[in-house]
């Protein structure tokens, strides 16, 4: 089974002829160090780069590309050479990528011979860095490992080496850089779409998120993680610097040219559904044609390609389906937002049209004043209908896309009543991204955007259970259809306290079966801090499951155990990380993510179980460690503004449908729905069942 690695972990390799694969998001150059057991190099022979690709025992492509295989014979290696370190670095060549984190986040694999993996790293947290050492084969005790150090540099590749120890490291890089240079007509592109796709949709990664409480005065910032906002709140279904259009693509499109066809072998259509493909010329007429038959072209030639599930750019169907869902959020966002600008516009001429028409007081009376208002008025009716007309084109269109999208999904972006998960199986790997839900808006109620998150999470979670949201902008109509699809978890009126305390911790038990399950058994774990012991109800499916050991300890003794024993796991695992030691963890540390649901916070806090809360927030996600707040927002506000950065540091959602999110291109108010099985449903309990057989299989 392949081991999926996060920062700092390592992984015993039972081989010692290997590959490491990279995999980026456009041309990166891929060299190798030759460190002692200090990761001192003896020199410029100990570095392995295009401009001297070969070295005992390693070799490394010659040139930039966005994939790469690296060989490596770790028997042939001098006996002084206790670490191999894979450095990647951006080639300084027009058009190159400026920074890691304008493209998806490179991974790194190390595979045998045969192409069997053996460990993942996916380097993910990457922005400003223009080089990283990705990851480390060292030798420890006879036997060989590999670590995943992910360490970046903005200083890029004569940092790097200079890190590395090499006192030449400026003119090695410069030799570096020529050499790329000489080799780019040799270079290999990042891989073209498998088929034309969305031009105008970006490729995998971060992405300009949505953004806040209040839309109207959200700060618009760009972060990885699909939410932030200074309410503590936000939401997308994906992330990441969008990427520019071809000029072909751009040509086909300003043109109306068809995209490219699919190979006759290919039994999937890729084409984007908004694409015609125009009608063939008109062939001359024969001498046997007469005038009272002339010859037209088929009438199917100017259909639009139907909509099909994987319409996007990426390298595997998973990648497409998630930036297909992006694109389908991005394309609605825009459509709703023209329509809103049309009816505005609409609304401010007919105000202004009346203004005119009355403005002179012996023309507000007779005839001429009604016909200049009912001109006014159906001018303004013919202009939303029109800008309506258009919605309803697009929107038909989405509906129609996301009705072929929706069954394709794979279990981690698909709903609890999917027929995906009814055969589902432990997964293998870690999946890219999570669904945390649904979105939509007010001018389409029937059309639901999944909201994925990227995986691992780069933040935590908090779970409004509080009355606020259902008051928030008063009657909703929106809200009044979530509420009538979560069937019986509500009661006739408005939820109680008690109710909403439930559905919160129903919806965090939820999350938290989700996580589980789309992990491989073992690489994910749940802890749960209840000072009240009044979570047991919702609890009982992990506990069934085996996936929560035992209920939690009530009082203030279970919250301080709890929070002690993952403080001190962030703190081994971030000094292991910090010195690359981290084979001499403890053998007690679970190594598996962690995921910290906190019910009825800040009952049986004290002070220094809030330092530890805060603490766990703001350094957890990054070794591993991470937040799941169920609580009242308005009971935190006791504690002043000290709770504050918590709350801004995690995303708000709420257990019933509540329109609080917002996107950062127009600042769309988007109704969130909580990701709750249906009622009466044993879905969770089944998956929970499966995977836990899954853990006692050998």
């Amino acid at each position: 089974m392949t081991a999926e690695l996060v920062r700092g972990q390592n992984h015993l390799l039972d081989r010692t002829r290997v590959e490491i694969r990279v995999a980026a998001g456009g041309p990166v150059v891929a060299g190798v160090t030759l460190g002692d057991a200090q990761g001192r190099l003896s020199g410029v022979e100990a570095v392995a780069h295009p401009g001297a690709p070969r070295r005992t025992g390693i070799e490394v492509p010659r040139q930039a590309a966005a994939e790469h295989r690296i060989a490596v014979d770790l028997d042939a290696l001098p006996g002084a050479v206790h670490r191999v370190s894979v450095l990647l670095a951006l080639p300084s060549t027009t058009g190159a990528l400026p920074t890691f984190g304008a493209a998806a986040a490179p991974a790194v694999a190390v595979t045998g011979l045969d192409g069997t993996a053996l460990a993942r790293y996916t380097l993910t947290g990457l922005d400003a860095e223009s080089a990283v050492v990705a990851v480390e084969l060292y030798r420890r005790q006879g036997a060989w490992k590999v670590r995943a150090v992910g360490q970046g540099y903005a200083g890029g590749l004569p940092a790097m080496l200079h890190d590395q120890g090499l006192p030449q490291a400026a003119e090695l890089a410069a030799e570096i850089e020529q050499a790329v240079g000489q080799g780019q007509a040799r270079a290999v592109p990042a891989p073209a779409p498998v088929a034309a796709g969305r031009s105008e949709r970006p490729v995998t990664g971060p992405a300009a998120p949505p953004t806040g409480d209040r839309p109207s005065s959200a700060p618009r910032t760009a972060s990885d993680d699909p939410a932030a906002s200074a309410h503590g709140a936000g939401a997308a279904p994906g992330a990441g610097p969008t990427a520019e259009p071809t000029a072909a693509a751009d040509a086909a499109s300003e043109t109306g040219a068809a995209a490219t066809a699919p190979p006759a072998a290919g039994p999937v259509d890729y084409r984007h559904p908004r694409r015609r493909t125009p009608a063939p010329p008109h062939p001359a007429p024969s001498p046997a044609a007469t005038p009272s038959a002339p010859v037209t072209a088929p009438a199917a030639a100017d259909a639009p390609a139907q909509p099909v599930a994987g319409d996007a750019a990426g390298w595997s169907m998973e990648e497409r389906l998630y930036n297909q869902v992006w694109g389908m959020f991005e394309d609605l966002a825009r459509s709703v937002a023209a329509y809103r600008s049309a009816a505005d516009f609409a609304a401010s001429r007919l105000e202004q049209e009346l203004d005119e028409a009355l403005a002179d007081p012996r023309n507000r009376l007779g005839t001429a004043a009604d016909v200049a208002r009912a001109t006014a008025r159906d001018r303004h009716a013919t202009l939303v209908t029109q800008a309506r007309a258009a919605l309803d084109r697009d929107l038909g269109q989405l509906v129609a896309e996301s009705q072929v999208v929706e069954p394709a999904l794979p279990p981690a972006f698909a709903r609890w009543d999917s027929p995906v998960w009814h055969g589902y199986q432990a997964p293998q790997e870690r999946p890219m991204a999570l669904r945390l839900g649904d979105l939509h808006l007010p001018e389409v109620l029937d059309l639901r955007i999944p909201m994925l998150v990227r995986l691992p999470l780069e933040r935590g979670l908090w779970i409004d259970s509080g009355p606020a949201a259902l008051v928030h902008g008063g009657p909703d109509p929106e809200r009044e259809v979530g509420r009538r699809e979560l069937g019986s978890a509500l009661t006739d009126g408005p939820p109680d306290e008690a109710q909403l305390d439930r559905l919160a911790m129903e919806t965090a038990v939820a999350i938290a079966a989700r996580l589980l399950a789309v992990h491989p058994p073992g690489d994910f774990a749940v802890q749960v801090i209840d000072p009240a012991g009044t979570a047991a109800p919702a609890l009982a499916p992990l506990v069934e499951s085996g996936a929560l050991p035992a209920l939690p300890v009530p009082g203030a003794q279970g919250v301080a155990s709890v929070l002690e024993g993952l403080t001190r796991r962030v703190d081994l695992v971030q000094m292991a990380v910090r010195h690359r030691a981290a084979d001499s963890l403890p053998p007690d540390l679970d190594p598996a993510e962690q995921l910290l649901i906190v019910h009825d916070f800040p009952h049986g806090f004290d002070d220094p179980a809030l330092t530890r809360l805060r603490y766990l927030a703001d350094e957890g996600p990054a070794v591993g460690v991470h937040l799941l707040m169920v609580a009242d927002r308005a009971r935190t506000r006791e504690y002043g503004p000290v709770l504050d950065p918590l709350w801004r540091s995690l995303l708000r959602i709420t257990p019933v449908p509540d329109a609080h999110l917002a996107d950062p291109w127009v600042g769309h108010a988007w109704t969130y729905e909580p990701p709750l099985a249906p009622a009466g449903s044993q879905v969770v309990r089944q998956v929970l069942g499966q995977l836990a057989a899954a853990r006692r299989t050998p």
